[in-house]
């Protein structure tokens, strides 16, 4: 039997968790790998900027360090911060949400949209959009311009997300990643009224991770 699958959310806020913790119900599978959502207690509230971002890196090796139970982990941040780090110090397998997005999107179709949190998200998305060399397939990425916790909590988060989305949708997105962890509950009533693909980039990463552990 492979060890648990961990999911940890780099910032502290246990709202964040809580809502990755309940879109991944359907990746419980019986007899399949357990799936633990766990909270990075020394990260910031929210992870904002490039400074939040970096600040995790190493909270986030000790944490994969201390697990040696694990079959294989998801760093459930949409900026995928420390992932190459955390990579170096294990043999488990290790996924970050915006490079599983962005790879679930451009399979489902030719140009992707995303759905950041604030302007200056777009900067570091795009740095990890480079390097993976598919600028060419994103159609576009708007920012909310609110913060995590209102990701989580805002009343009118999902207006503007419905806003948001049918712009993507007329630059020619086919497909629209939610480029925050703190997004996920909104993923299903948001493809069913804009009639179009959304990936949930946690969803994303849990899939790729148990389709990892499932064949060994």
């Amino acid at each position: 039997m492979t060890g648990p699958l961990i999911v940890i959310n780099p910032n502290s806020n246990e709202a964040v968790t809580e809502g990755v913790d309940s879109a991944l119900a359907p990746f419980r599978l019986t007899g399949g790998p357990k799936i633990e959502c766990v909270t990075l207690r020394d990260g910031p509230f929210g992870i904002q900027s490039q400074l939040d971002s970096d600040s995790v890196i190493l909270p986030l090796v000790n944490l994969v360090l201390s697990r040696k139970d694990a079959g294989a982990f998801v760093i459930a941040c949409y900026s995928d911060p420390g992932l190459d780090a955390c990579r170096s110090v294990t043999n488990r397998p290790v996924f970050g949400i915006q490079e599983s997005g962005v790879l679930t999107a451009m399979a489902r179709a030719d140009l992707f949209g995303v759905v950041a949190i604030s302007e200056a998200s777009v900067v570091r998305h795009r740095r990890l959009m480079a390097r993976m060399n598919v600028l060419g397939r994103l159609a576009g990425e708007i920012a909310l311009n609110i913060t995590v916790d209102e990701s989580v909590h805002g009343n009118d988060t999902y207006v503007r997300l419905v806003e948001v989305c049918k712009t993507l949708k007329k630059l020619g997105a086919g497909s629209i990643i939610l480029g925050c962890a703190g997004l996920a509950a909104h993923r299903g009533k948001l493809e069913e009224e804009l009639n179009l693909s959304v990936v949930d980039p946690t969803q994303a990463s849990v899939s790729m991770a148990l389709g990892t552990l499932l064949v060994k």
